[in-house]
C-alpha cells in the first residue's frame, strides 16, 4: 500500500513504507475510512499540518481518495511513528449543513449544483431523476439533502467511488463475484440476525389535513415482529406518506441479517460485489451483497473482513 498526501499549498508527498494500515470501504455512509502508520521523518513537520487530501493505492490501483481528518506523532519502544487518519469524500457532504430549502420542482442537476458541486466533488449521473414538492429541513447535512432526494424520487442512494467521484445511481461494485465454500481458507465467520430495530409498522399522521396512512412490513409482522413507529407529517401528500413509511421500514431492515467473513488476503471484494456462499457445515448458502469491505495489514500479514447481507 502506498499513501500520498496533498497539502493546502499544492504540494504532494508520499509517506514512507507503511508499517500497518486499516482501510474500510462502504461507498456511502458510514464513511469510507483509512488509518495508516509509518516511520516519522523531519520533512513531515512541514507536510502533516497542511495535509488536506490523501490517495491510498494498492499495486498502482487507487483504493481510496479522501479527506485527511487527523494525524499524530508518537514516540515509544517502537520508535518515532506518524499516524494519518482520513475518510472518503462523502465526509465533505456529511460535515457540512444545508440551508432549509424548498423545491417546487427540481431536476437532479439542481440538487447536485446546490448540495455537492460547491465542495469540488466530481459527479457522474447514471440514473437521472427529478421531483416536485421536495424540502430540505434545517440542520440537514448536504449528504442527507442529496440522499433524501434520490431515494424519494429514484429509489436509490448515491455512492462514492474509490477515486472520490459521486455517482447518482444504485451502488455497483467492481463487477466481481466471489465464491466462499468449504474449501475457502476462511480465518473466521460470524452470522448475526437481529430483530431489534426492525420496524413492523409505520403510522403516518397529518393532523393538519386530518388524514393518516399505515405502512406494514408484511414479512416481519408474519414472523411475529412488533415494533410500531408513529410519524407526523403536516400537509403531506399520499405519495410522500407512502414513501416515508416504506423508506423507514426498508432502512430499519438493512442490518437485520449480516455475515462477517475474514479472508487471508487484502481487497477480496468491494461494496456492491456479490458473494456466493456455499458452506454446508453451517447450512449457509445463497447470494449476498458485500456492504462493507475492510482490509488491513500489520505484523501478522494482510486480511480482508467482508460484511455481506441480503439486499
Amino acid at each position: 500500500m502506498t499513501l500520498h498526501l496533498d497539502t493546502c499549498d499544492g504540494r504532494r508527498y508520499q509517506l514512507p513504507v507503511l508499517l500497518r494500515w486499516d482501510l474500510e470501504l462502504t461507498g456511502a455512509v458510514p464513511c469510507d475510512s483509512l488509518r495508516a502508520v509509518c516511520l516519522y521523518d523531519g520533512e513531515m513537520a512541514q507536510v502533516l499540518p497542511r495535509a488536506v487530501r490523501f490517495t491510498a493505492a494498492w499495486d498502482g490501483e487507487v483504493m481510496l481518495r479522501g479527506v485527511v481528518d487527523a494525524y499524530e506523532i508518537t514516540l515509544s519502544g517502537q520508535g518515532l511513528l506518524a499516524t494519518v487518519e482520513g475518510r472518503g469524500m462523502a465526509a465533505l457532504l456529511l460535515d457540512n449543513e444545508s440551508e432549509a430549502l424548498s423545491y417546487e420542482r427540481a431536476p437532479l442537476s439542481d440538487i447536485l449544483a446546490n448540495h455537492v458541486s460547491p465542495y469540488g466533488i466530481q459527479t457522474q449521473v447514471r440514473q437521472d431523476v427529478s421531483g416536485s414538492g421536495y424540502a430540505v429541513a434545517s440542520g440537514s447535512s448536504q449528504w442527507r439533502a442529496l440522499q433524501g432526494f434520490t431515494n424519494r424520487f429514484g429509489g436509490f442512494d448515491p455512492y462514492f467511488t474509490r477515486e472520490g467521484t459521486l455517482v447518482a445511481g444504485p451502488l455497483w461494485g467492481s463487477g466481481r463475484q466471489i465464491r466462499v465454500d468449504d474449501q475457502t481458507p476462511l480465518l473466521s465467520l460470524r452470522q448475526r440476525e437481529q430483530r431489534y430495530g426492525v420496524i413492523s409498522q409505520v403510522l403516518i399522521q397529518d393532523k393538519v389535513q386530518h388524514v393518516s396512512h399505515q405502512v406494514v412490513n408484511e414479512a416481519f409482522t408474519a414472523a411475529g415482529g412488533q415494533r410500531r413507529h408513529v410519524l407526523y407529517m403536516p400537509r403531506s401528500t399520499p405519495d410522500a406518506r407512502r414513501y416515508t413509511g416504506e423508506y423507514q421500514i426498508a432502512q430499519s431492515a438493512l442490518e437485520q441479517l449480516e455475515i462477517d467473513l475474514e479472508l487471508p488476503f487484502p481487497f477480496a471484494a468491494l461494496p456492491g460485489d456479490r458473494a456466493e456462499l456455499s458452506l454446508t457445515r453451517l447450512n449457509l448458502t445463497g447470494s449476498y451483497e458485500v456492504v462493507r469491505s475492510r482490509s488491513r495489514m500489520d505484523g501478522d500479514g494482510a486480511v480482508t473482513l467482508l460484511t455481506v447481507s441480503r439486499r
